[in-house]
């Protein structure tokens, strides 16, 4: 919205042509998402209180959640208000790149805002089945997983690069369509796994997405694509002003989702992140560095399918309780020390994610 303007200003002074650079523009967009978050904030908060939006408790949870019964949830609407409104404002709104994203976090949102509000209706910790919720995903991921596919112009955009090679890749034809409509469900849930300890999810979220954000504007960019040796792709480097936006957005809930949280994001906040690092990784082409950066998600996902194996298979758990958050805290990890210790797992991989660039 605002690219358009000061291309027009341009004209009548050259200052105005830094905010035509994607660097500049990504920076406001993160400044812009953290300002909307501080100011919007305290008053969402206190709406979902008035609206008596408070989360329900698993029964057989840790002990020390009981008390945080009622704390308003569906918090993630902040993070996509800010989101939204600050990648709308600097984005180039002519790319179809942004617009995948936009509607992919907008479609996994709306899953999860109806998943939460069915939810808070019946007083319980669960709302829509298992099953509709993974319809829904799977329903919103194919849509975008067609649309990639027949939009794609180059044939690096339906290749699959391997990190630390240069020349390892795998052409999957038609099969992307199936690969990025697992990357994307299977991301979305990752993050609402996740999502159990105040601040767990979204900071490990936004380290995902700053590492994001590096890898599509240096893949937008010929010269340092082809110096780095990585695939260039026209028009994704618009990408890191939505990262940009997302990492202020989820700075700003972090503000009042810190431990003690005043607020929870909920299945409207969690699913609809998880689906945007999953979609922003496929246009890039760096799935399996998502992978890596997102560790923290798949060992919280992996956590859950073994404990779910285990027990189907011998009738034994593996974990005292699964994600994996909690099987520390019946440790005896104090909740801030398990959420620590975990945003310090993310920046190591997120630096680990950042050294494929040059490890090749």
């Amino acid at each position: 919205m605002l690219l358009e303007l000061f291309q027009y200003l341009s004209q009548f002074h050259s200052g105005f042509n830094a905010f035509q650079y994607i660097t500049m523009r990504a920076i406001m967009a993160t400044l812009t998402a953290l300002l909307i978050a501080f100011v919007a904030g305290p008053g969402v908060i206190r709406w979902l209180t008035r609206l008596r939006v408070g989360q329900q408790i698993r029964s057989e949870g840790p002990e020390s959640h009981y008390q945080k019964a009622g704390t308003p949830t569906m918090g993630g609407g902040l993070i996509l208000l800010a989101l939204f409104g600050a990648t709308l404002l600097w984005g180039d709104l002519g790319s179809r790149e942004l617009w995948t994203v936009l509607l992919v976090t907008f479609g996994f949102g709306l899953i999860g805002g109806v998943d939460d509000v069915l939810s808070l209706l019946h007083q319980r910790s669960k709302g829509l089945s298992a099953r509709a919720k993974m319809l829904l995903q799977v329903a919103v991921g194919t849509a975008a997983a067609v649309f990639l596919y027949a939009t794609a112009e180059i044939p690096a955009e339906t290749l699959l690069f391997i990190p630390f090679f240069k020349d390892v890749m795998l052409d999957l034809g038609p099969w992307i369509m199936l690969f990025t409509l697992l990357v994307i469900v299977g991301a979305s849930n990752a993050v609402n796994l996740t999502d159990g300890l105040d601040g767990l999810a979204i900071l490990p979220s936004v380290m995902v997405a700053g590492g994001l954000a590096i890898f599509a504007y240096l893949a937008g960019h010929q010269v340092f694509a082809s110096y780095l040796g990585i695939a260039h792709l026209p028009g994704v480097g618009e990408l890191a002003v939505f990262c940009g936006a997302l990492v202020g957005a989820g700075l700003g809930f972090l503000w009042f989702n810190t431990y003690p949280a005043q607020v929870f994001m909920g299945d409207v906040g969690a699913l609809a992140l998880g689906a945007a690092l999953g979609v922003i990784a496929v246009l890039v082409r760096q799935e399996f560095v998502l992978l890596i950066m997102g560790g923290v998600f798949v060992m919280e996902t992996v956590s859950v399918i073994l404990q779910v194996a285990s027990f189907k298979l011998t009738g034994k758990r593996i974990f005292q309780m699964a994600p994996l958050h909690h099987h520390f805290e019946l440790k005896g990890w104090a909740e801030p020390k398990v959420i620590v210790r975990f945003w310090i797992i993310t920046f190591v991989l997120v630096l680990l994610g950042l050294a494929t660039l040059k490890l090749r």
